[in-house]
């Protein structure tokens, strides 16, 4: 696979040009207010003018976003289940390549791109061999994560994106147990051992690198991976008005750090904060840790700090020595 690029990518929009643009994904939709998984999908379709063909898994975008006989998406989508919403838009591409190669699609019909959208449950878990066979078979389309790191559609279970000491409804924390006991999958590790072309970890509060990177997919020949950190106001428990802060949060304290991966070994972070925030101060704003904070699970966020700067130390490390 190559990660050789079409040189058309557009200048990024500014905020004013954000909020004036054409809507492809209508505020009309039932995600919760404070759910973050509107703002990304809103900012990876309004990154490009090209015609769009999406589709998405079961999970909360698909069913607060098309209660029939309404929908929240001005372009061409495609509802599938939980775990094969990347081999239907294998499919789709496939299919437009064919027709094009028969002449039955006309020279001058414009190209569309192809995105998926699934939920870390459907991604990480449930849909995961399905989305490595696309990637091993090299399909052009760009798939997008939503992860929020829980299945929070149906009823807030864990998923293997879930963070140890995380507490929810099939690993929740109580008088014997700090909740999930198990270290969080490295996702972007795994895709860019697959030789993608282009991988990228983004957040939706830091909008001009995730416009970049989601530019960059769309002018990737080849399959994309995208992991979104979004954060989730029922199931992480903070207040609706806090999206922002808690995201902010998330990346300045190094757990959800920003870098892109090409052709599987050119690793570029992507923001570095200025002022490094302290991993407890991520945990105290989501009452999803709160337990952490008692006497005897404290070692818990000693060992998160130590953990995430180690990781740290070795992104800025293979950085450096590329490869």
């Amino acid at each position: 696979m190559s990660s050789a690029l079409v040189n058309t990518q557009k200048e990024i929009k500014n905020l004013k040009a954000f909020s004036t643009a054409a809507e492809r994904f209508e505020g009309s939709h039932l995600l919760c207010p404070g759910c973050a998984h509107s703002i990304i999908v809103r900012e990876v379709l309004n990154a490009t003018n090209d015609n769009l063909v999406v589709s998405a898994s079961t999970g909360c975008l698909e069913v607060c976003t098309a209660i029939y006989p309404h929908t929240s998406w001005d372009c061409s989508w495609i509802h599938i289940g939980f775990e094969n919403s990347s081999t239907a838009m294998a499919g789709v591409e496939t299919m437009n390549k064919a027709l094009r190669n028969k002449g039955r699609i006309s020279e001058d019909t414009p190209q569309p791109k192809f995105v998926t959208f699934g939920g870390d449950g459907s991604t990480y878990d449930i849909g995961f061999q399905w989305i490595s066979g696309c990637f091993e078979r090299g399909h052009d389309f760009m798939y997008v994560c939503l992860d929020n790191e829980v299945y929070a559609n149906t009823g807030g279970q864990r998923s293997s994106s879930t963070p140890i000491g995380s507490s929810t409804t099939t690993a929740p924390a109580g008088s014997h147990s700090y909740g999930e006991k198990r270290q969080k999958k490295d996702i972007i590790s795994i895709m860019a051992a697959h030789g993608s072309p282009y991988v990228a970890q983004v957040a939706p509060n830091k909008w001009k690198d995730m416009v970049k990177k989601i530019q960059r997919g769309f002018d990737t020949k080849g399959p994309v991976f995208i992991n979104a950190m979004s954060a989730c106001t029922t199931e992480w428990k903070f207040a609706p008005n806090q999206t922002i802060e808690v995201s902010d949060l998330a990346v300045d304290s190094l757990v959800f750090p920003l870098y892109e991966i090409i052709d599987g070994r050119e690793l570029n972070i992507t923001y570095r904060p200025k002022n490094v925030v302290p991993v407890r101060d991520y945990l105290g704003a989501q009452p999803r840790f709160k337990h952490l904070f008692k006497p005897e699970y404290e070692y818990l966020i000693e060992e998160w700090q130590k953990r995430i700067d180690e990781r740290w130390a070795f992104l800025q490390k293979r950085e450096e020595i590329r490869m």
